[in-house]
Formats: structure tokens, C-alpha cells, sequence
């Protein structure tokens, strides 16, 4: 919603520094809507009214500096110009306070505006009455907030007061946001919190947690009884790491507490704040020193390595199902025998899926599908059995708003693959922040935490994952001679355990389909459909005809190139359903792109009616298929443990329908009802060999039986052969 006083900021901004580009002060939108480029701009501007040549738009030292020793002190008496004040009053605006009538007046309302920003920073003891310090103006010119927003915690806002009021002296501590959420810069504020009252001088406290800091730690243990400063350090890290216990002195419910804390994180539990308690609560990798029980690498576990880690104290290895490239690990990926000699020694081992993870543009709904189906295929490779689970990477800092737009679809994607086409269980590897919200989303029973990385945004400020089975602490060396080993090591929560027994494995099956070469074959394989679909009588547009009243209507509404560029659109998933089900790709697209080119209005007249209530069930979706066929494949598949799921009755048949309109619904479903299709007829179910006659009869089941269906197959059956002429082409590369 817009603001009419930031609006009127805005105007401010653009009419006052209206040469600004060469200033380097863009021309902001006027929309009344607070932000980022409202604060940068504002920041520009107050830097070229202090004589700061070159511009940014961060609030860095030399703005701060500048400020600090020009103006130490802003009021009614001390603001140096109009326009300087303005910037003032525009600031106060964009952060929800009253900042006057942006008239250049440092007035009562101005003074009145500050005093509650300082009172609600918490800094209004340190910074007395109505002026503007220099730390308050950086903090007025950024996006903190400094009231509880988006269902805060007021104690986490006590919390953040606290630190701002007792540290904001010190050289290095900034005002930090007060909206009750743990955050990134208030986790570096406890730190800045620990080194100072651990005595550290301005210039060595740097909000690190190095070797000083870890020393003092070990000389400060907090337990019942406890109080003052440190008790209140103690339980404000407790109380950020989501833990419901009294803010200030060390009591029994902080007791308690600690112990439930301590127990979680796989800690000693002795219900009082150590070392190690301190450092879980501060950092993501806690003590660096722990000795884990869990491990993964990127090297082959030979006999002599095994027998290393064993002695070391080891009991589970995570390992690589896939390695994209084998020129830089060649080990990376389990090797053969590997999973022998892990059973032989006693060890357990879990799987990790790892491709090229290490961007959002990596993650989508269709790359999840694609990573579960290859993550599948090399687990069976491999001989791991029903019920492991594969942690799928997210091996980069997220961002929060990526993990909603890309993390989160992708991960839908993986999950409903892997629960509908096998009987293996989901894990997320990354942050925490990606770990949990996944897990929050139910797309993943247990989370693999790289808590190594403590810099990255998604481990500063969240919490161990509420179903962490990995904790990722540090890079370590064990073993000597043929056992010496790198490897990663891990704290073991016990929610997942690995496996310890493994199949004999299945096969690599050779041959299967792969993407089409889009850059090779796609502009040929549309020339190719067009030209056979045209010797059958199908033009790249309309076709076959229906009269009403004698008034002749197109038939078709959708053309060749359209359904085809469809078709290719969704390769993706075309080309994962046939290395699932082990069948040519051409099978599932022929019948999709000949019905999407067959729709006619009366295929929408009848989707109509269904969704009006008139009719139960139509043809419908890519497909064209009744909800009640889907519903009999689907139950084939799912009896012949081909996928999984709940059994199907009548009563399904609406929600059935409705989800056929969604084509990562329906494409499969074109694939199941292929499969039942040849039970039905009493030939093989469809494979990689399947001969042409088979094949021509599968397509002809399609749509039913009779003379219009053996039609049906003859000109598909050309079809098919157009499509798997480029398949084969592509699969050949």
C-alpha cells in the first residue's frame, strides 16, 4: 500500500538531487512504497550533503566516521542545512515514524519521532533526549525494524534492546534490528557481546569466534545459581536457538532447559552452560573438536581406511551415488566393492545425490524430478534397499526468498518422484535454514546440516534443524599409511542410522532414453512430424470440421507446432518416465502430442460439464483420459509395485479428474495406463526391445478397441517412429 509522506520522500529525493545520475543517486520510482533503493538513495544523498565525493549505498565507515566527527550530535540547533534535515524526516518516514512535513525543520515532531527510535532501538539511555547520534542515523537508514513484526518474539526484542543498549558504546557494535527475529547480524552481535565482556579491546573484538574467544568461553561456565551479565548472555543464545527459557539469571527452568538443548544436539547432558554448550548455541559448528561418529568423503573406503575410521570411532559414511565429473574426484562416487567392504567392517553407510547444486538456478520442479529419478536408478545400481534414505544437496548459501521460489519447488519435485516411483525415503544436505524449511514443507524425513560453512546467511541466526540425523562440524585426517583418509566429520543424531546390509545390486541399463538434443534435432523433428502428420491428412492447422446449423466451424484448436513445442517443453518429463519404466520415450509422447493436436471445442464443452457437475468424468488433460481409466491404471501400477500409493476407489474420481489437469499428473498417467494397456492385451509389458507390431498395438489400446482404434494405432505407430528416429539420434551422443 502506498505511503503518502514516503511518496512525498521520493519526490524529495528526485527533484532535489535531479542531476543525481551523475551523482550516482538514481532516480527513484514514486510509488509511496518504502525500500531498499528509497535507503540507498537516502544514503547517497546525506554522503553528497557531508562532501563525500564518492557515493555508495552502503552506510560503510567513512559515511559513519564522517558523520561522527562533523556531527556527533543532530538536533534543532546542530543540523547543518534544510535539505540535510529533510533527509532526516524522509528516513523517519520510510521507517514508520513521523518525521514532520519533510520541510527541512528539525521541529517537536522530529524530536518527539526520534525519542521513540531510540527508545525502541533501546538505546535511549545511552543517547539521551531527542538528538540523532551518528550510530542511530545508520541504523535509521537501512530496512531494520526496531517494533516486533511478522509474529516476533517480544523476548527476543528484550534481547535485542538489551545488546543494543549495553554495546552500542563499543566501536564496532552497531544498532541491530529489534523485530523480535534472530538474524544473522544479531548472531555476530553476541559474539561482539562475548568478546567484550571477555575483556577484548575495540579493534580486537571482531565478532569471530577464533581461538581468543573460544579460550575465555572454556573460563566461563554458567550454571544454576549464576547471575549478572553472563547468566544473561548465556540465556539470550538459549533463548535465540528457539529455546523457551527466562531471559537474565541461570535458574532450574534454565537448568531444564539446557538439558533438553544438550540432549538434542547429541551434548554431554549435564544441564549446565560449558564450553561446548556455549560454542552449539553461538556457531553453527559448534566445538570443532567433538569427536562424531559419522563421516563422508569423498574417497573410497578400502579395507585399511574402514578399519581406520572404525578405530577412530566411526559408525556411519556418507557416500556419493553419482559423480558428475570424474576427472577431478574419480573417487567421489561409490566405487565397486566399496559397499562390500563397509559391511564387512562393521560400518554403516548413507547416500548422498550431488550433482551441480550450487545456485538457484539449478532448482526447479522438473530438475527435482530429474535428481530423484537418477538418484533412484544408481541407489538400485548400488544395491541399497527400501527405506534409505538419499540426502539430496543444496550445496550453496541459500537466500530465504530463493528457497521459496527455487529450493522448495525443487524439492517437491524430488519428493514426489521418489515417494511414487520407489520405496526409498528423502534427505536434504545444506544450511539450516534450508534444511528446516524443507523439512517444514514435508519434503524431507531427515536433514544432513552443513554447519561447516558458519558464515552462510542460512546457518547465522537459525537454529539445528528440528530433524538434523547429520551434523557437518569440520574437516579432519585420520588414519596413517594405506588407511589415512579426509574425511568430514559428523555429529550422528541417530534419526537416521544408514544401512548396514545391501542387495546384490542391480545392472546399469544401457541404452535408455536421455533429453532430445534440442539444439541438434528439434527444429528437424517438428519438419518431420508436420510432414507425416500432413500425409495422413492432420495440417499444421485446423483439420477435420463440424457443422452447426449448417455454419462450418475448425475442428481443432490446437496446431501442430503448438502441441509440439508442448511436448517438448515437458522433455523433461517425457524422458524421466521412460528411464523409470524402463520403455521407449516415443511411446508416451506420441499419444500426448496427438491428442493435444486432436482438441477440439467439444473436449472444453465436456471439461465444462464435469466441472459444473453436469457429467462425472471426460476425457481430459494432455492425455485426453477419463479419471476412471487413470484410476484402474494407477491401481495396476501400485499392485504391480510399480509405483506407490493408496489404492484408488470411485469416490476419487472429481479429485482424480482435477489433478489430470495438471500435466505432471497426466503425462504419468499416460505412461501407467500404457503399462496396463498391455496386461490388458496379454502381450509383454513395454521395454526397451519392444518390437513395432507390440508397439503398434499398445497405441491403438490407447483409445479403446474396434475399428477406430486399430485406425488409431496404424497412424500413430508412424508417429512414434518420427519421435524415436531424434530419441535414438540424441541417446547415440
Amino acid at each position: 500500500m502506498a505511503d503518502e509522506m514516503v511518496l512525498r520522500a521520493q519526490r524529495f529525493v528526485n527533484t532535489t538531487y535531479n542531476n543525481g545520475a551523475a551523482l550516482g543517486i538514481s532516480k527513484l520510482d514514486e510509488n509511496g512504497k518504502t525500500g531498499w533503493p528509497v535507503m540507498y538513495a537516502l544514503t547517497r544523498a546525506l554522503q553528497y550533503e557531508m562532501g563525500i565525493t564518492s557515493l555508495s549505498d552502503s552506510f560503510g565507515p567513512t559515511t559513519l566516521s564522517t558523520l561522527q566527527s562533523k556531527y556527533p550530535k543532530l538536533d534543532d540547533s546542530t543540523v547543518p542545512s534544510a535539505n540535510f534535515c529533510r533527509i532526516l524526516q524522509s528516513a523517519l518516514y520510510c521507517k514508520g515514524y513521523d518525521g514532520g512535513e519533510i520541510d527541512g525543520i528539525y521541529n517537536g515532531r522530529v524530536k518527539d519521532a526520534v525519542a521513540k527510535l531510540k527508545a525502541n532501538m533501546g538505546v535511549d539511555g545511552v543517547y539521551p533526549g531527542s538528538s540523532l547520534e551518528p550510530k542511530v542515523v545508520k541504523g535509521l537508514l537501512n530496512m531494520d525494524a526496531y517494533v516486533t513484526v511478522n509474529g516476533g518474539s517480544d523476548t527476543v526484542r528484550e534481547i535485542q534492546q538489551w545488546l543494543n543498549r549495553r554495546y552500542v558504546g563499543r566501536r564496532d557494535f552497531f544498532v541491530i534490528p529489534c523485530d523480535g527475529h534472530h538474524s544473522r547480524d544479531v548472531a555476530k552481535s553476541m559474539l561482539f557481546a562475548i568478546q567484550f565482556e571477555l575483556g577484548m579491546a575495540d579493534g580486537t573484538a571482531n565478532g569471530v569466534f577464533g581461538p581468543g574467544t573460544q579460550s575465555g568461553l572454556k573460563n566461563h561456565t554458567v550454571a544454576v545459581g549464576t547471575t549478572g551479565t553472563w547468566a544473561s548472555l548465556f540465556t539470550a543464545a538459549m533463548i535465540l536457538n528457539k529455546r523457551n527459557v527466562p531471559f537474565g539469571n541461570f535458574t532450574g527452568d534454565v537448568k531444564a532447559g539446557v538439558e533438553a538443548f544438550q540432549s538434542f544436539a547429541k551434548l554431554p547432558v549435564s544441564g549446565v552452560g560449558d564450553f561446548q554448550t556455549w560454542a552449539s548455541l553461538l556457531v553453527s559448528y559448534g566445538d570443532q573438536t567433538r569427536k562424531g561418529t559419522a563421516c563422508d568423503g569423498v574417497t573410497k573406503i578400502t579395507p585399511a581406511r574402514a578399519q581406520a575410521l572404525k578405530s577412530a570411532g566411526y559408525q556411519y559414511i556418507g557416500r556419493y551415488l553419482s559423480n558428475p565429473s570424474t576427472t577431478s574426484l574419480p573417487e567421489k562416487q561409490i566405487q565397486p566393492g566399496e559397499l562390500a567392504t563397509i559391511k564387512q567392517n562393521g560400518l554403516r553407510c548413507f547416500p548422498i545425490y550431488q550433482t551441480w547444486s550450487r545456485s538457484a538456478d539449478y532448482f526447479s520442479y522438473p530438475q527435482g524430478c530429474v535428481d530423484a529419478t537418477n538418484a533412484i536408478e544408481w541407489a538400485r545400481i548400488h544395491g541399497f534397499k527400501p527405506g534409505t534414505i538419499i540426502y539430496f544437496a543444496v550445496d550453496y548459501d541459500a537466500q530465504d526468498g530463493e528457497i521459496t521460489d527455487y529450493v522448495l519447488k525443487h524439492f517437491r519435485g524430488v519428493y514426489r518422484t521418489v515417494g511414487e516411483n520407489s520405496s526409498y525415503g528423502v534427505g536434504v544436505y545444506g544450511p539450516r535454514n534450508v534444511c528446516q524449511r524443507v523439512a517444514d514443507a514435508g519434503y524431507a524425513a531427515a536433514s544432513f546440516v552443513s554447519d561447516m560453512s558458519s558464515g552462510f546467511s542460512g546457518n547465522l541466526g537459525y537454529p539445528l534443524p528440528t530433524n538434523w540425523a547429520f551434523d557437518q562440524i569440520a574437516t579432519v585426517k585420520i588414519g596413517s599409511g594405506d588407511g589415512a583418509i579426509e574425511i568430514d566429520n559428523n555429529i550422528a543424531s541417530g534419526r537416521d542410522t544408514g544401512q548396514g546390509d545391501f542387495d546384490p545390486g542391480v545392472p546399469v541399463t544401457s541404452d535408455l532414453d536421455v533429453d532430445l538434443d534440442k539444439a541438434a534435432y528439434r527444429a528437424p523433428l517438428l519438419k518431420d512430424v508436420q510432414t507425416y502428420l500432413n500425409s495422413i491428412g492432420v495440417p499444421e492447422t485446423g483439420g477435420e470440421g463440424w457443422t452447426v446449423d449448417d455454419d462450418w466451424v475448425t475442428y481443432n484448436v490446437v496446431s501442430t507446432t503448438e502441441a509440439f513445442n508442448m511436448v517438448m517443453d515437458a522433455d523433461w518429463l517425457f524422458t524421466n518416465l521412460a528411464r523409470t519404466l524402463k520403455l521407449r520415450k516415443a511411446l508416451i509422447q506420441a499419444p500426448v502430442l496427438w491428442e493435444l493436436r486432436k482438441l477440439n471445442p467439444l473436449d472444453a464443452l465436456a471439461d465444462e460439464a464435469v466441472k459444473a457437475g453436469v457429467k462425472d468424468d471426460c476425457s481430459t488433460g494432455w492425455g485426453q483420459i477419463f479419471a476412471w481409466v487413470t484410476i484402474d491404471a494407477r491401481n495396476y501400477c501400485r499392485e504391480q509395485g510399480i509405483i506407490n500409493g493408496a489404492p484408488l476407489t470411485s469416490s476419487d474420481t472429481r479429485a482424480v479428474w482435477n489433478n489430470l489437469q495438471e500435466p505432471e499428473y497426466n503425462i504419468p498417467s499416460v505412461a501407467y495406463l500404457t503399462v496396463y494397456n498391455a496386461h490388458q492385451l496379454g502381450i509383454a509389458r513395454p521395454s526397451l526391445t519392444t518390437g513395432l507390431a507390440d508397439t503398434q498395438k499398445l497405441l491403438a489400446r490407447y483409445n479403446g478397441t474396434g475399428e477406430k482404434a486399430e485406425k488409431y494405432g496404424q497412424e500413430l505407430i508412424g508417429l512414434y517412429s518420427v519421435l524415436e528416429n531424434y530419441n535414438k539420434l540424441s541417446r547415440a551422443k
